[in-house]
């Protein structure tokens, strides 16, 4: 059987699985908010009653544990769902969303975002479908934990995250200027700090990549294409 990693397909967002008439409604519904970075847009066991659809952006989804760790579960992008479970259950945020790049979002109350969920078929069959994404990406990773190396899920990260928020670079470089870090990165592909921080040590130390404060720049993604088993 063949291991090698493989990138899983790209995920399509709740506002792209939408018609027009979907759109409008939910933009009627709602109100347009703008968010500075590493501000926060819900912040975990609030009990804020309302959704948001990322319209320019991204996030960073983190949860706290009772032991008082911080995971970094997942980055959210434009056309993404934000709040959806505590609108649905009334319960409190499960995580908090923090703003990696300026965020333009759409704001809609709980009670609107339902009663357009009840009425428009193509609102119900998108929130499925992003919760069955949800539940799958989950599964998906506690999968490649166990089977992945970190070195695979770490090339492939980087590689997603320079493909949509990378900038490329005279010499063919691409520089990825979030505010990611080491920490973010672990959580991310499910390992430890430390044995991220050793990766990215050694990918240095073959000129692979360069790192500095809020930015990390790919200066050979050819190689983490084949690490990451993409570039086959």
């Amino acid at each position: 059987m063949d291991s090698t990693p493989r990138h899983r397909p790209r995920r399509v967002p709740f506002w792209s699985l939408l018609d027009d008439d979907a759109r409008s409604r939910l933009l009627s519904a709602g109100r347009t908010v703008n968010f500075p970075p590493k501000d926060t847009l819900l912040r975990q066991y609030d009990l804020t009653d309302h959704l948001l659809v990322i319209q320019r952006g991204c996030a960073k989804v983190a949860a706290n544990s009772a032991a008082g760790y911080q995971a970094v579960l997942a980055i959210r992008r434009a056309g993404d769902l934000l709040g959806e479970q505590a609108a649905l259950d009334g319960g409190p945020r499960s995580a908090t969303l923090t703003s990696l790049t300026r965020v333009e979002a759409l704001m809609i109350p709980s009670s609107e975002f339902r009663a357009a969920a009840g009425s428009v078929p193509a609102i119900a069959l998108a929130l499925q479908q992003v919760l069955s994404e949800r539940l799958r990406e989950s599964d998906g990773h506690r999968a490649a934990a166990g089977s992945e190396a970190v070195q695979a899920r770490l090339a492939a990260l980087l590689l997603e995250l320079g493909a949509e928020y990378g900038r490329p670079q005279p010499n063919g470089a691409v520089l990825i200027a979030l505010p990611l870090s080491q920490d973010d990165f672990a959580g991310l592909v499910l390992s430890s700090r430390r044995t991220v921080s050793r990766v990215l040590e050694q990918w240095r130390g073959r000129g692979w990549v360069t790192t500095g404060r809020n930015r990390l720049t790919l200066d050979r993604p050819d190689e983490l294409k084949r690490l990451s088993g993409s570039g086959r």
